[in-house]
């Protein structure tokens, strides 16, 4: 197809110049994601950070990394690093098409491949709004634009396929986790999106709708593709991944009503795929390795004779080891677990910590143990602290233990992670549906005994956020911050005070805090988020100390918990679960087990 001479003087949206034509026509097939989803250095507080906070505020990412968006191209100008999600779908299209039909390239590097030639720019985005979870509840707090960061960029991305001199030779598909979101706000026309895919790209009805497109059908709007069923049909990408991602396991098995991945079969992927995945990021320059999954605990022990909520212990210390020993690999960072696996075996935790620490990019000076103060930060899910609320939206996430141990599965848990110099991430849920003031203080309750037992936690409370294709889809708890309760505030408020305490070491920390809060809240706080928000505030900022706000009945500083010990959570298994537990850990329940665990734990 010839190029029309007068595309080269056409101009852009912003008026400059746009670039001639690819020499080679562009590439049939071109896909990318939001340059601050395709980084791969920093580290993922940085991808945290730009997804939460408002764009407003983007000079502080600027000052604290002011490289991030130097990036690394192959010779021929495509990106040598994408997100594993994108490496996903380049390796199920060339299952089909040559590599001179395909293409993954950074934003800004689009007018290099695409062309008269092309027919496909498939985006991967995973929050291209703004409109989950944290980043709606931050964005709102700290700024009067709902717009995050990493929103922002994605609406760049989109702004220069719809400006592209081609756009009406090619079909524009949008993937990943964040698809939903432009769906439930039917953005379509606006984003210049002609399909959303929700789904893997292994399925054959992604390949089919890639076909559609090349031959210029028209395409629906939406299209829901299989998720596979059985391990061997999941592709490994063989090229290189920002942060090293490389999957581990597909759900979880928990079953809780707010979640989208727990809808995905349970399934743990082959230790030899998982290398060579490993192996290919490394050969391709990548230095860190992240296993991706919904619970590392699970990994091991899908589909066997044992639950898979006791760890296959053996399973996982051989897997991360050969992942941490193997050449080039020079950081590993935890990705998502849950926390009962703590409760059940310590010792694995141990373990693992001593293998991983030492490849940890993460240091956290005033609460690590470790030598040279590393430290292991996975994600894992809080949510609430009320019984009542968790057996309404998250019944078996304790398993093997009650759910009416909630509390106390998450205090010695922690104890244990704090112990091996874990210092999880917790995210908790506020405004749930049906959510009271008792649910609000029971989860405050918790954070005061996380407290006052010394653990340490990085809390992130984020507002209810109905998701799409969940059991909770079509619920309504609290949509914006003016709604919040001043408990509610509280709750969020003392997540974040909490969070701080280890930047509060040094003389002018508290200072700077209270002065820095204080001067938003004159500034712009007090009138976006509503007079619930002020006395939380002020606790916050440590301007009024929380025993007179107190005293003045301006807040409540929880009541202490009577928790159970590990001894008592695991006696309070059901007896056919006591076989599971391993003697090596201690706390027996011994007079419900077998002869032979009764002797091992004699020998101890």
């Amino acid at each position: 197809m010839s190029v029309p001479s007068k595309l080269s003087k056409r101009k852009t949206h912003n008026s400059q110049p746009v670039p001639e034509a690819p020499a080679d026509g562009g590439r049939m097939i071109v896909l990318t994601a939001p340059l601050t989803e395709a980084i791969d250095h920093a580290g993922y507080f940085i991808q945290m950070a730009m997804a939460s906070l408002p764009i407003w505020m983007e000079g502080i990412i600027n000052r604290k990394y002011p490289k991030w968006r130097e990036v690394e191209h192959n010779p021929d100008g495509s990106a040598r690093y994408m997100p594993a999600g994108v490496r996903l779908v380049e390796k199920s299209l060339l299952r089909e098409y040559r590599s001179d039909d395909v293409v993954a390239c950074f934003p800004d590097d689009l007018h290099k491949f695409v062309g008269p030639r092309t027919r496909v720019v498939a985006v991967s985005t995973h929050n291209p709004l703004g409109v989950t979870f944290a980043a709606g509840v931050y964005t709102s707090i700290f700024g009067s634009s709902k717009m995050p960061i990493n929103s922002h960029y994605s609406r760049e991305l989109f702004a220069k396929i719809k400006a592209s001199p081609y756009r009406d030779n090619f079909k524009v598909i949008v993937g990943g986790s964040g698809g939903w979101q432009i769906i439930q706000t039917n953005t379509y026309e606006e984003l210049s999106i002609d399909c959303v895919v929700e789904g893997r790209s292994e399925s054959t009805e992604t390949l089919d709708l890639f076909r559609k497109a090349i031959q210029g059908e028209e395409l629906p709007r939406r299209v829901e593709v299989k998720h596979p069923m059985e391990r061997e049909a999941i592709l490994f990408p063989d090229t290189r991944t920002t942060f090293g991602v490389v999957e581990m396991t597909t759900g979880c098995g928990r079953r809780c009503k707010f979640c989208v991945p727990d809808l995905n079969p349970q399934i743990d992927l082959p230790k030899e795929k998982i290398m060579e995945a490993v192996r290919a990021n490394v050969r391709n320059g990548n230095k860190q390795i992240s296993l991706a999954t919904e619970d590392m605990f699970i990994w091991g022990q899908v589909h066997t004779d044992t639950p898979f909520y006791f760890p296959n212990r053996e399973a996982l210390v051989d897997l991360y080891s050969e992942i941490v020993h193997t050449p080039g690999v020079e950081q590993h960072v935890l990705s998502h677990c849950t926390i009962a696996p703590a409760v059940v075996d310590p010792l694995l935790i141990k373990q693992l910590s001593d293998l991983l620490l030492p490849k940890s990019p993460i240091h956290f000076p005033y609460l690590s143990s470790h030598p040279e103060k590393k430290a292991l930060a996975p994600l894992i899910g809080l949510e609430t602290g009320s019984v009542r609320m968790a057996k309404q939206i998250m019944s078996s996430k304790g398993v093997p233990f009650s759910i009416d141990d909630w509390p106390s599965v998450v205090l010695e848990g922690l104890r244990v992670l704090n112990e091996n110099n874990w210092f999880p991430a917790m995210t908790l849920i506020v405004g749930n549906p049906g959510e009271t003031d008792q649910d609000v203080m029971e989860t405050i309750d918790l954070v005061y005994e996380m407290e006052r037992r010394g653990l340490f936690a990085f809390l992130i409370p984020s507002i209810f956020t109905p998701l799409h294709d969940t059991r909770m889809e079509k619920e309504e708890g609290v949509t914006q911050t003016r709604q919040l309760t001043p408990l509610q505030w509280q709750l969020m408020m003392k997540c974040w005070k909490m969070n701080l305490r280890p930047g509060q070491y040094s003389w002018w920390g508290p200072m700077a805090w209270r002065v820095g809060s204080i001067g938003m809240w004159l500034y712009k706080l007090r009138g976006l988020n509503g007079p619930n928000f002020t006395w939380p505030l002020l606790m916050f900022s440590g301007a009024i100390s929380e025993k007179n706000l107190q005293r003045m009945g301006k807040i409540y500083r929880g009541k202490p918990l009577k928790v159970k010990t590990r001894k008592e959570l695991l006696a309070s298994l059901k007896p056919k679960d006591w076989q599971y537990l391993r003697a090596d850990n201690g706390d027996m329940p011994i007079e419900h087990v077998p002869p032979v665990a009764v002797r091992a734990v004699a020998t101890l």
